[in-house]
């Protein structure tokens, strides 16, 4: 008798994530809508990439422009207050 190892679960096959917007149904991203935007800093203010959010091409340029703009109308702080 021949005995195989099954591998309980496959590596590196991850699922792709959507993108919210998307999937959301938003068509333009509002840098005003500040409840949006924190999803998508870190709590040291940085803007988190694509391939941990799962935006779109698209909607990460739109992102990032909006959160620049929140940041100098003064909206969302650069830095964090630590």
């Amino acid at each position: 008798m021949e005995k195989t190892a099954k591998r309980p679960f496959s590596f590196g096959i991850k699922k792709k994530k959507g993108c919210p917007f998307e999937t959301s149904r938003i068509k333009k991203i509002d840098y005003k809508d500040i409840e949006n935007l924190k999803f998508f800093v870190t709590e040291r203010g940085k803007i988190l990439p694509r391939r941990i959010t799962g935006v779109s091409f698209y909607f990460q340029k739109q992102l990032k422009q909006a959160i620049k703009r929140a940041r100098h109308m003064a909206l969302l702080p650069f830095v964090s207050k630590e």
